[in-house]
């Protein structure tokens, strides 16, 4: 809906068979669906998690840290930067964690775990209602099963509840 008409003449374009994108029929351009990569976050301290409740999303669970990164920002700059803008910490060891593509608004979530280094929670208060630490064994309300803030969530409680 967005690239229904060709960007550099104006002529309607068509869906391309052999690829995922809209093509003008008049100067051949192919335009391919944009997507918005953001990171999301879990910070652990010791057998703590930081988990935090999001100001605008309607329902009340807790969930990562997660954020968009800017034109020319690396991942692992965006992990930083969005922990320490949101809830006021700073982290180290960022690691890689997994992906999800999801389609609002044509985002690529990707997934990291980063450790706690200094700092206590300041929540910014515009995106974030309440930030808290959690152990395992108390969690508040998370989110479903198939989104990736709870495939982090599933991966570190089980990894700190092993042998409990």
């Amino acid at each position: 809906t967005t690239h229904r008409f060709c960007g550099r003449c104006g002529t309607p374009t068509e869906r391309a068979d052999a690829e995922r994108c809209m093509r003008c029929p008049k100067c051949t351009l192919s335009v391919y669906p944009r997507i918005a990569p953001a990171v999301i976050v879990l910070v652990r301290r010791g057998d703590e998690a930081l988990l935090a409740r999001n100001a605008r999303f309607p329902f009340p669970f807790f969930s990562t840290l997660a954020g968009f990164s800017d034109v020319g920002e690396a991942l692992e700059d965006t992990v930083h930067r969005e922990i320490h803008e949101e809830v006021g910490v700073r982290v180290r060891d960022v690691r890689y964690f997994g992906s999800q593509p999801w389609p609002f608004p044509n985002s690529l979530m990707i997934g990291f775990t980063a450790e706690w280094e200094s700092g206590d929670i300041v929540v910014d208060e515009e995106e974030i209602a309440e930030a808290a630490w959690f152990r395992a064994e108390a969690l508040p309300m998370v989110p479903p099963p198939m989104s990736i803030a709870r495939k982090l969530i599933d991966a570190w409680v089980a990894e700190v509840t092993r042998g409990k």
